[in-house]
C-alpha cells in the first residue's frame, strides 16, 4: 500500500515534545523550564495591538480578501526596511508576504522542485524544512556541518547531482544558533550560481544577529535575483507568532510561480497580521533594538555560565539568536536523556536526533536549547539543573 505524503515524514518535534508533558506535574520549587520551542511567549507591544484592534473596528478591508502576494503597503514597507538593513536596493515587486515563514519555504520549494528532485540541507537541520521536502517527494541531501557548526561549500558541491535544485541555509542558524559569515554565504552563492541552483537563505532570526551592518552582501550583487531566494518572519521581530506573517524576497519572475501556490493554499495572508507587521516596521525600530540587546544578553549568560557544565563533560557547540546547541556527556541517547531530564529536573529540551537524519550518531549526543523565553535568572537556573543531572 502506498504511503501518503504525511506518512512519508516524522511527527513534528514540537508536537512530540508536548506529548511528553502529558500527565506530568512539577513542584513549586522546580517549575517547568520549557526550552523546546523558539517563539516569544509575550504579546506584541501595546501600540501594535492597539493598531490591530482599531483596524478590526474601523477598516472594512481588514476582514476581506487581499492580494495573493500581500498588501502593497506592507510589501513597500518591508522593501524599504530591507534597503536600510542590507544597504541594497529593493522594490515591492521583490516582496511576497506569506502566512508565516514555513509557508515561504513551502512556496519556494513548490516553485522550483518536482517529484524526485533534491535539495541540500545542512544537518543539524530545521525540522520543518525536512518535513516539507518529505511531503513533496523531494529528496533531502544531508550536508553534515563541521565542528564549528558551519557547512562546507566543497562538501556541498560533492553532493550535487543532475536532480539537485537548491541549497537551503538558515542564518542565524536554527537549531545551532551560529551566524554564517558573509564570506561563507558568498561561497554558497557562487556554488549555486555555477551549478544553476537556487540558494535559499532563511533569515528568520536576522533581527537578533550580533553583528552590526549588513550580515552579508548578497543583495548588493546585481545578479542576485537569478540565484537567491530570501525568507523572513515577522513572528520573532514583533511577537506575531499567532498571526502567521512571513515574507519571500526574490525576483519578480520567481514570485509569479510562487503566487500560484499561495493562491491555492491560503488565497492571501491574514489581514490583521499584515497590519501589525506594517505598524511594527514603521514604529518599533527602537523597541526591536532593545529586544535584540536582551536576546544577545541571554546568549552571553549561557556562554558566561557554561563552565560548570563544561567541567562535567558538556560542550557548547554553537550559540546565537534564540538558540544554544550543546553536546551531552552521557552514555544514553539524547532521546532518553531528554525525557529523563524532563522528569528529574523539569527541563524540556529537544534532542539532536530531531534535527539529524535517522540513526545519525551525532544527533544522539546533542541538544537544542531554545532560550528566548528565559531571562538571565532562568538561564542560571537551567544551567544549575543541568549541572546537577547525573544521567
Amino acid at each position: 500500500m502506498t504511503r501518503t505524503r504525511t506518512e512519508a515524514t516524522f511527527v513534528s518535534p514540537i508536537v512530540e515534545s508536548r506529548r511528553w508533558l502529558q500527565g506530568l506535574a512539577f513542584p513549586e520549587d522546580q517549575p517547568l523550564l520549557n526550552l523546546s520551542q523558539a517563539a516569544p511567549a509575550d504579546p506584541p507591544p501595546d501600540g501594535l495591538r492597539q493598531a490591530m484592534a482599531e483596524a478590526v473596528l474601523t477598516q472594512t478591508s481588514a476582514h476581506l480578501y487581499g492580494p495573493v502576494l500581500g498588501n502593497d503597503d506592507l510589501r513597500a514597507a518591508l522593501a524599504g526596511q530591507m534597503q536600510r538593513h542590507y544597504e541594497a536596493p529593493f522594490t515591492a515587486a521583490n516582496i511576497a508576504i506569506t502566512s508565516g515563514c514555513n509557508q515561504a519555504f513551502a512556496a519556494t520549494i513548490q516553485s522550483i522542485c518536482g517529484e524526485g528532485d533534491e535539495v541540500i540541507l545542512p544537518t543539524p537541520w530545521y525540522f520543518n524544512h525536512k518535513m516539507w521536502l518529505d511531503m513533496q517527494g523531494v529528496t533531502t541531501l544531508p550536508l553534515q556541518v563541521g565542528g564549528d557548526m558551519l557547512p562546507d561549500p566543497a562538501q556541498a558541491e560533492a553532493l550535487i547531482t543532475a536532480r539537485t535544485r537548491a541549497i537551503a541555509l538558515v542564518t542565524p542558524n536554527n537549531p545551532c544558533g551560529v551566524e554564517y559569515p558573509a564570506e561563507l554565504l558568498d561561497a554558497f552563492f557562487c556554488l549555486a550560481q555555477r551549478h544553476g541552483l537556487t540558494l535559499i537563505v532563511d533569515e528568520t532570526y536576522r533581527d537578533f544577529d550580533s553583528r552590526s551592518g549588513p550580515p552579508h552582501h548578497l543583495f548588493q550583487r546585481e545578479d542576485w535575483p537569478g540565484t537567491l531566494v530570501h525568507l523572513y518572519s515577522f513572528s520573532k521581530a514583533y511577537r506575531l507568532t499567532g498571526h502567521r506573517v512571513g515574507a519571500i524576497v526574490a525576483g519578480p519572475e520567481r514570485l509569479v510561480e510562487m503566487e500560484k501556490f499561495l493562491d491555492t493554499v491560503t488565497i492571501c495572508p491574514a489581514q490583521l497580521g499584515q497590519i501589525g507587521a506594517r505598524w511594527g516596521i514603521e514604529n518599533l525600530d527602537d523597541w526591536l533594538a532593545g529586544e535584540r540587546v536582551e536576546i544577545l544578553d541571554r546568549r552571553a549568560a549561557i556562554e558566561e555560565g557554561f563552565a560548570p557544565l563544561a567541567a562535567k563533560g558538556w560542550r557548547l557547540l554553537g550559540s546565537g539568536a534564540y538558540f544554544a546547541y550543546v553536546e551531552h556527556p552521557f552514555t544514553q541517547t539524547s532521546d532518553e536523556i531528554a525525557q529523563r531530564l524532563l522528569r528529574a529536573k523539569g527541563v524540556l529540551m529537544l534532542p539532536g536526533s530531531m534535527f539529524t537524519p535517522e540513526g545519525a550518531p551525532e544527533g544522539q549526543r546533542q541538544f537544542r536549547i531554545a532560550f528566548a523565553n528565559v531571562d538571565r535568572d532562568g538561564i542560571k537556573e537551567m544551567l544549575a539543573r543541568l549541572a546537577a543531572f547525573d544521567g
